[in-house]
């Protein structure tokens, strides 16, 4: 155990060592600062390097001057952006909250989307482009985020390998709990790295669910951006805020943090998301967990002063040009500070880089945070490993779904892997075969639940052997679950499969096939009938469409006949092609399987309206008075 822990901390270490040594931090706040001075109300963005493979935007935080008590607790539900719908493998449960987000910001975000969406678009297109960096300060941060999740839906739709990373600096909360929770099960965490300095109140301003004091911190935004639009001439603080209008605000906001931090009280309507990296004047210390984000915003604000949680919104400057040389420097500076331990070394140097020092009150309570948000088990990387392991153990499930289908293909009665198990009996065959296929659902949800809960390494879903092995499972079992689905009838009540039956865990990997560069190549000409079909939910369309003939004999109404002919001729169509193409396996084929009794019915069916409308052409003319010799 202390092992993994270890790796927790040396992990966390390295990222944010990686983040504040690299050009990245500092291009980006060169470029916010640049938006705040001469983009008001809307963007920049530059090549980095001058190669175009890294594309910086920035939105300026200079963006709106002053608010009501209702407009800063607004929030409005997020579904979309740009008709670019968000969070597709977000299923909300009927107990948690709708997605939603900062009403007045998703405003201002939606103001210049357009003009935003126009720039980026020819940049996407362009071949040159590996990645897109997306940034801003204070109000522009917010805003940056909502800009990101566009790209990132974007680019996935497309399926797109350029990269989209999002840092903001001082960024107010943007969204609530289920807003954090989407991200996570979308596995976009990783794309988004929020700077906090130790003392900034803005990014913990709405943690309190209440404004009372909203006339001050009008005066306290119109202070910051002015400042930020002019840093030559800062403005007169003292003029506009009084240090006891300061005090009342740093205390009001302290206290609902210590709600939050704690879970007392009433929860809060916004919550953290993403990686936060919180700088201090002795480094900086990488954070993920949302809980352990809360805490940390309490714990290292309340070592603050009023007036250094006002200035310091305006010197992240001054904290990314120092973090470069305290990096470098820190460990030598801490010798002999540092225990052997390799645990207690990688949470003496986070603690160290908080800026919390053991005569404060909150040493301890930050170092049990810390302690806490690595404790949550072993590191993402172990995780996968053992998850592996665990593979290895079900591949004799698999292996006798697959004899399985072997001795389905070889029957007399000519059915099929899909219909002998539809219409399956109580042999002992049949109810092992039943067993490992409910025995690998478990697993495979499993997956899909430590993904969502983001405790997986975030390149999981890019391993080949996990696309692979994940997309020739769906091949080779969702046809038995479509079996069990319409066997048991439940069409009946529930609708059809695909719409109404079909488990997240498949949508999920047919994603993951899609986005892989196998997925991409599998259109090469195929010289025998695949193993498996390659559309898994064509039994389901096969119901489907077998619905469709048995509504047409009894359908009187042209426009819905019209409808139903529509749907029939398109699945016909479809499968002809898949079968042209040899990517049907020979079960489908199979003289009395659903497929083939239902080409059937449809010739017998077309042959029957044929003869009628021979016949009604026929007897027209009797009709009308008329002698057919």
């Amino acid at each position: 155990m202390v092992r993994d822990e270890a790796s927790s901390f040396e992990t966390s270490e390295d990222l944010a060592t990686c983040l504040t040594t690299s050009p990245i931090i500092s291009e980006s706040w060169r470029l916010c600062s640049v938006a705040n001075a001469t983009a008001a109300r809307s963007f920049v963005a530059e090549n980095g390097g001058g190669d175009g493979e890294v594309v910086y935007v920035a939105l300026s935080g200079v963006q709106m001057a002053e608010g009501t008590e209702s407009s800063w607790r607004r929030l409005v539900a997020l579904e979309s952006i740009g008709g670019e719908s968000l969070f597709s493998m977000h299923r909300k449960r009927e107990e948690e909250e709708v997605v939603m987000v900062h009403a007045a910001i998703f405003d201002l975000f939606s103001s210049f989307f357009v003009s935003f969406r126009n720039q980026m678009l020819p940049i996407m297109r362009n071949s040159k482009t590996k990645s897109i960096v997306i940034t801003g300060h204070s109000i522009g941060g917010a805003i940056a985020s909502l800009c990101s999740l566009w790209l990132l839906a974007y680019l996935q739709h497309i399926s797109s390998s350029i990269s989209v990373l999002c840092i903001t600096f001082g960024s107010p909360m943007l969204g609530n709990q289920s807003f954090s929770n989407a991200i996570l099960k979308e596995r976009w965490g990783a794309n988004f790295i929020h700077m906090v300095t130790k003392h900034d109140i803005m990014p913990r301003i709405l943690f309190a669910p209440t404004m009372p004091h909203i006339a001050q911190l009008n005066s306290l935004l119109q202070f910051w951006q002015f400042s930020m639009a002019n840093p030559s001439s800062l403005g007169n603080l003292a003029m506009q805020v009084t240090d006891r209008d300061k005090a009342e605000l740093f205390s009001f906001v302290t206290s609902y943090l210590h709600h939050a931090a704690t879970q007392e009280g009433v929860e809060g309507l916004f919550r953290p998301f993403g990686s936060f990296l919180f700088v201090s004047d002795e480094g900086a210390v990488c954070v993920e967990s949302s809980a352990a984000v809360t805490k940390m915003m309490h714990l290292m604000f309340v070592t603050s002063s009023p007036d250094s949680s006002i200035e310091d919104h305006l010197k992240y400057g001054d904290y990314v040009n120092k973090l470069s040389l305290q990096f470098l420097n820190k460990k030598s500076s801490m010798q002999g500070i540092v225990p052997n331990c390799s645990y207690e070394a990688g949470l003496e140097l986070a603690l160290h880089s908080s800026g919390i020092t053991r005569q404060q009150p909150a040493f301890e309570p930050a170092k049990e945070c810390l302690k806490e948000a690595r404790r949550a088990g072993p590191s993402p990387a172990l995780k996968a490993a053992r998850l592996a392991i665990t593979l290895s153990k079900f591949v004799p499930y698999r292996a006798e779904i697959e004899c399985y289908k072997a001795w389905c293909d070889q029957q007399s009665d000519q059915m099929g892997y899909y219909d002998l198990f539809k219409r399956r009996g109580s042999s002992k065959r049949e109810m092992k075969v039943n067993m490992n296929r409910i025995k690998l659902a478990r697993f495979w949800n499993n997956v899909v639940d430590m993904l969502e809960r983001n405790e997986l390494p975030y390149d999981f879903e890019l391993r080949a052997k996990w696309i692979n092995t994940s997309h020739f499972y769906k091949l080779l079992v969702e046809p038995l679950d479509i079996a069990e689905y319409y066997g048991k009838g439940k069409q009946k009540t529930n609708g059809h499969y695909i719409k109404h039956g079909r488990e997240k865990r498949y949508e999920i990997f047919d994603r993951w096939w899609k986005d892989s560069v196998a997925a991409r190549e599998e259109n090469s000409e195929r010289s025998k009938f695949a193993s498996l079909t390659q559309d898994s939910c064509f039994w389901a369309r096969v119901e489907e469409a077998r619905d469709c003939l048995d509504s047409i004999r009894s359908e009187s109404d042209t426009t819905k006949l019209a409808l139903l002919w529509q749907s029939i001729d398109k699945f016909e169509k479809y499968s002809m092609e898949l079968i042209e193409n040899k990517e049907v396996s020979l079960d489908v084929l199979a003289k009395n399987s659903s497929y083939s009794i239902w080409l059937e019915d449809l010739r017998e069916l077309r042959e029957l309206k044929a003869k009628e409308k021979k016949f009604s052409n026929h007897f027209n003319p009797f009709m009308d008075g008329e002698v057919i010799p």
